[in-house]
């Protein structure tokens, strides 16, 4: 049965994105159930008028398709062996940046059980959650991936089918490359441009419209303005793990990352002068003291 507006959705997990995208689906007509650790996670659902639940086990009985954001592949592992547990059969929308290893244990574990999970990472920060400025990278089984589709469409801007289980993690470990790079690279250019005494507002809305331009230029250019790093919309100590995957990633293929390689110095410095907790964009601020502003 296709999922559509009014239909229950369950969302295990209400951090930065969890919670950003339980009010679009809401809006968009969707019966949202939540879980997570954190009363007041569950305090701001209810407030959007969402459904908290007390347990993982209680938002599957809620709801037969779940959206899931994961800290890591331990958490992941956990909550497919809750979930093998339960009778009815479930859609699991796998939404996290982990290591396809551990999405393909779980996978192989659910299906046993008669689920299905699907490999669906999303490329985008919190802020653009909330704007529904999101991008799906939905792989594994098509046909339980069209029947997800309405759910898609009620938080995404884009959503794209990209082929078998994995392959959306990979494109996921390859958009995260860019970002790290540009996001240094958006850095790198604002300091130069205090440095030369020009108004950091004026170079960055002349230079969004020209060649130099970039997304993270547009997202992260004015908290490097403002040197407003907090509320995180992705901190850098999380950020570190997806490094490490995209790492990984490449050197078992044998792909060389020199320009992710000089910019993961700069998270490494960022989070040694204690910066880990704030959003990745304060690696300008590291910048900002090697340059003596």
């Amino acid at each position: 049965m296709t999922v559509s507006q009014g239909r229950p959705v369950g969302i295990f997990g209400l951090g930065i994105m969890g919670s950003a995208i339980a009010p679009n689906l809401i809006a968009a007509g969707f019966n949202v159930s939540g879980y997570d650790v954190r009363p007041e996670a569950c305090t701001s659902l209810e407030s959007a008028g969402g459904r908290a639940v007390s347990s993982l086990a209680a938002l599957a009985t809620e709801a037969p398709t779940l959206l899931c954001f994961l800290p890591d592949g331990k958490a992941l592992a956990s909550i497919a062996g809750e979930l093998t547990r339960i009778a009815s059969p479930l859609t699991i929308i796998e939404c996290s940046t982990l290591s396809i290893e551990d999405k393909e244990h779980a996978r192989g574990a659910l299906a046993a059980s008669g689920h299905t999970l699907l490999d669906c990472p999303l490329s985008g920060t919190g802020a653009q959650a909330r704007n529904r400025d999101l991008v799906v990278l939905g792989s594994g089984d098509q046909a339980a991936f069209e029947r997800c589709r309405p759910v898609f469409d009620g938080f995404a801007r884009v959503v794209k089918y990209v082929g078998p289980f994995g392959n959306g993690m990979k494109l996921k470990l390859i958009a995260n490359l860019l970002v790290a790079v540009h996001n240094c690279a958006a850095a790198e250019a604002m300091v130069l441009a205090r440095k030369a005494g020009l108004d950091p507002r004026l170079v960055h809305e002349t230079l969004r419209e020209g060649a130099g331009g970039s997304r993270m230029w547009d997202i992260r250019g004015p908290l490097m303005i403002e040197r407003r790093y907090t509320p995180a919309t992705m901190k850098i100590d999380v950020f570190q793990k997806d490094l490490g995957l995209i790492e990984e990633f490449a050197r078992a293929l044998g792909s060389p990352t020199p320009l992710l390689d000089a910019s993961a110095a700069l998270y490494d410095a960022a989070e040694a002068q204690g910066l880990g907790p704030q959003d990745s964009a304060a690696v300008c601020a590291v910048l900002e003291k090697k340059a003596g502003l």
